[in-house]
């Protein structure tokens, strides 16, 4: 099935945050941005024409046009939150799935413990995809690495191009032929058919088991000519020397903390906060990647600390010149550069 783009009526206005912000869109222009509810895909239970804003969105877009303007279509980010640590990127024309869970619940091979249902893109099947570049896997566990939904993936494309830990080496070797596993400091650059290219890097994320255990991964995704890059790690949990030689624009981070009895399962809050800082992020993308419909023993003991408000509030105080972008399952955020940004040739 092909993927329907639902148009989005735009009207230029001025940006809020003064000439150094870059336009994002569709969004409100002021530093707090929570995104429409109107589905960016179209199955066969969602009704395109029903579904479509009654209402435009201003875009935030500057009024003078670049020199370098041609390049705007390529240094872009469009992200795609497809709910729990799922999401669909397009990276100056270069789709990047992540961590995708399509094809069932969540729940470990254990529902009687956990198990978790998407709660707004319920119909959304693998069919519904548009063809993607790369499959990209943070994480060897099942809410990042879904073999339920992995393995239909790789019989419709078997050869499409896997970035991923190699703690997930043994599921997934037998499912694709072209997988390429990151630790913390080695990058791979994935050229698509339109002939850009996309720089990954693997960070150092959470260990899942004893100490001396291989880290799972956090990405540093870099666009094309080299001027917008995005950090995306689903636990917030990440090692902070490693990164503090690094830089990101946008900043993918759940910010509200889902805690076990003694166990921190996400962080976040101050956590989300101080990582903001140490990449210098102009963007945060809140993710809510507890917000599931969830039953079984490990839901009931499993709490939420912090609010979506009270991160905000810490991040005012501690990284004023930030925009926190709340996004909604299903309708596409574009970030793109700032107009007169400086542009990198490809090698």
């Amino acid at each position: 099935m092909a993927v329907r783009f639902i148009s989005v009526p735009r009207f230029p206005c001025k940006p809020a945050c003064g000439p150094k912000t870059w336009p994002v869109s569709p969004s409100s222009p002021t530093h707090f941005m929570n995104l429409q509810k109107t589905h960016f895909f179209a199955g066969s239970s969602i009704d395109a024409s029903s579904s479509r804003m009654t209402m435009g969105i201003p875009a935030m877009v500057s009024e003078k046009k670049s020199v370098d303007s041609d390049y705007s279509g390529i240094d872009f980010f469009k992200l795609t939150y497809l709910e729990g640590n799922s999401w669909l990127w397009e990276v100056g024309g270069v789709k990047i799935l992540v961590d995708p869970i399509l094809v069932g619940n969540l729940d470990f091979g254990i529902p009687w413990l956990y198990d978790a249902a998407k709660k707004f893109l319920k119909n959304f099947q693998i069919n519904d995809l548009p063809e993607v570049d790369c499959i990209l896997i943070t994480q060897s566990l099942d809410d990042h690495c879904h073999l339920k939904t992995l393995r239909p993936l790789s019989q419709m494309s078997p050869n499409v191009r896997v970035i991923a830990t190699p703690n997930a080496k043994s599921l997934l070797d037998p499912l694709f032929k072209n997988v390429t596993y990151l630790e913390p400091g080695q990058a791979y650059i994935i050229e698509a058919s339109n002939g850009f290219k996309v720089n990954v890097k693997a960070t150092a994320g959470p260990v899942l088991g004893p100490p001396w255990q291989r880290p799972e991964n956090g990405y540093l995704v870099t666009s094309p000519h080299d001027v917008l890059t995005l950090y995306y790690e689903p636990h917030c949990i990440y090692n902070k020397t490693f990164l503090e030689k690094e830089h990101a624009d946008i900043v993918i981070t759940p910010v509200i903390k889902q805690i076990l009895p003694s166990f921190t399962l996400v962080s976040g809050q101050e956590d989300a906060v101080q990582l903001a800082k140490l990449l210098s992020a102009k963007f945060i993308v809140a993710m809510r990647n507890g917000d599931l419909d969830s039953t079984g023993i490990l839901a009931r003991i499993v709490k939420a600390e912090g609010t979506m408000e009270s991160f905000k509030d810490i991040l005012s105080k501690e990284l004023p010149s930030a925009t926190v972008l709340e996004p909604t399952p299903g309708v596409p955020m574009d970030i793109s550069i700032p107009p007169n940004a400086p542009i990198n040739e490809q090698s």
